[in-house]
């Protein structure tokens, strides 16, 4: 009976290593699809952004299939909700290429869950694309490339650049206060790089307050704000959370007009229109670009004429670009083929030409611009390099 339940627990554990891969090599879809991957958030505060662009990545994937395919195949798509949550997005990941066997990822679009994803796209040599992941330490850390990260969005040295000759250069305020998300990589990385730039100009920071994730009452900070008499508040956080702290911000009788990073843009805003009429958003494109409008078209004939189409679905869009371009360049769906080539490829996007660079794996001359939240939709302002 023991030699049999040996036996058995011998065959158990050949099975889990045949399933995970072995714990290395990279990924090759087989037989006639090729299979990519997609985690963001469906639920949780960013679920608008994860759902846009999921819907996006369907869409695309199925207008290729339609033409044809890849290499002659067609392509699957499988999406994981990573509930906004770091743990949640290793644990996608790790499925995503362990169990389905993806060639590659596209996503997230959050820092805090592209930097946790790394040690499972390393052990499994599994490339992934972040959309939205402007953290530094996405695609290197510690001095060290990361080999399998890449993205296609601008890094938070630039934004936090465009943030500071905003409020300094272009609205000619030398004051300003932050509130940051204590808790948040994006945030956190993007105050720094924000406060050094500003005050290298002359700025001076009024007030710096913080809050922890998950927090829904902001008096204390708001009050020393408004003590501060700052006439803006930099605020590098997700779009509800500064929401949430607009609607309290407004009732303490802060007027101060409100910055927001890349994280803040979303159709949601028009939802509380009423006390963010005014604020302003660093953005990656103009969102009212003309050029953006066949797209537009095509989603809502898709998904209604209602669906919002936030930014990350033409983030997303590039991504999918790019990857395609990068498996016609390795001739096949073998992961480290495809990983060797995103950075020999070059796409003209919407979000404008992507050339990912070998030595940092961030797109090359990538602007940024500045909108403006109005009652009657967003406005271009300015771009920003």
């Amino acid at each position: 009976m023991r030699k049999l339940t040996a036996i058995l627990l011998a065959a158990l554990m050949l099975l889990s290593l045949s399933a995970c891969g072995g714990g290395g090599g990279g990924g090759s879809s087989g037989g006639d699809t090729i299979k990519i991957g997609w985690v963001g958030s469906l639920t949780g505060e960013q679920a608008a952004f994860g759902t846009c662009e999921s819907q996006t990545l369907k869409l695309l994937v199925k207008q290729q299939n339609e033409a044809g395919g890849i290499l002659g195949k067609q392509i699957e798509v499988i999406c994981y909700d990573t509930k906004g949550d770091a743990q949640e997005a290793v644990n996608a990941a790790k499925r995503l290429v362990a169990q389905d066997k993806v060639c590659s990822i596209i996503g997230p679009n959050a820092s805090g869950q592209a930097i946790a994803m790394q040690a499972v796209l390393n052990e499994y040599k599994v490339p992934d694309i972040a959309t939205v992941a402007t953290n530094e330490k996405v695609t290197v850390q510690d001095g060290q490339l990361q080999p399998y990260n890449f993205r296609i969005c601008f890094i938070d040295p630039q934004q936090g650049n465009i943030a500071a000759s905003f409020i300094y250069d272009y609205l000619k305020l030398t004051e300003a206060a932050v509130l940051m998300n204590i808790s948040d990589d994006y945030s956190q990385g993007l105050t720094k790089i924000f406060e050094q730039t500003f005050q290298q100009k002359g700025g001076k920071i009024v007030a710096e307050e913080a809050f922890t994730g998950g927090d829904t009452e902001f008096t204390a900070q708001l009050t020393k704000i408004k003590e501060s008499g700052a006439k803006i508040i930099f605020m590098p956080n997700s779009y509800q959370e500064i929401i949430n702290i607009a609607k309290q911000a407004r009732a303490l009788g802060i007027d101060a007009t409100i910055l927001g990073g890349d994280a803040f843009a979303s159709d949601v805003l028009f939802d509380a229109i009423d006390v963010l009429d005014g604020s302003y958003v660093i953005n990656h494109l103009s969102l009212n670009d003309p050029e953006l409008e066949d797209f537009r078209q095509q989603y809502k004939a898709e998904y209604g004429q209602d669906a919002a189409v936030e930014m990350n679905a033409y983030m997303v869009y590039d991504s999918f670009l790019l990857w395609k371009a990068a498996v016609e360049k390795a001739g096949s769906a073998d992961s480290q083929a495809i990983t060797d080539a995103i950075t020999q490829v070059e796409v003209q996007g919407l979000t404008g030409n992507i050339k990912i660079s070998a030595e940092d794996h961030n797109p090359i001359g990538k602007s940024g611009c500045v909108e403006q939240v109005t009652k009657d939709g967003y406005v271009f302002i300015t771009k920003i390099s």
